[in-house]
């Protein structure tokens, strides 16, 4: 049973930071691309960052110089350092992972960032 647990969510002013952390667990994972959506209240989910397991990188355009998004492939993990916060960033934040060759998502961690 592969699980993908968020955590680092929380309040931060505009301006500030958060780091959010993701652990894949259950058997040993065969993780594939992974990566983090955020779901605006009231609005439809939208992709973030993903990464390849060799740690290529790929942004949304309006998170590209104050969001980086990392993978420690031995630890089974993906982080999202988020800089620069701005209001539009609150919502829900979705961890992603193609696990085992499964389109799998965590609970979510909910960002507020306040102005």
């Amino acid at each position: 049973q592969v699980q993908l647990v968020e955590s680092g969510g929380g309040l931060a002013q505009v301006g500030g930071s958060l780091r959010l952390s993701c652990t894949i667990s259950g058997g040993i994972p065969n993780i594939a691309t992974m990566g983090w959506f955020h779901q605006p209240p009231g609005e439809q989910r939208e992709l973030v960052a993903l990464i390849t397991r060799g740690g290529i990188p790929n942004y949304r355009d309006s998170v590209k110089g104050r969001f980086t998004i990392s993978r420690d492939n031995a630890k089974n993990t993906v982080s999202l350092q988020m800089d620069n916060l701005k209001p539009e960033d609150t919502g829900i934040y979705y961890c992603y992972g193609l696990v085992n060759g499964v389109t799998s998502w965590g609970q979510g961690t909910q960002v507020t960032v306040s102005s």
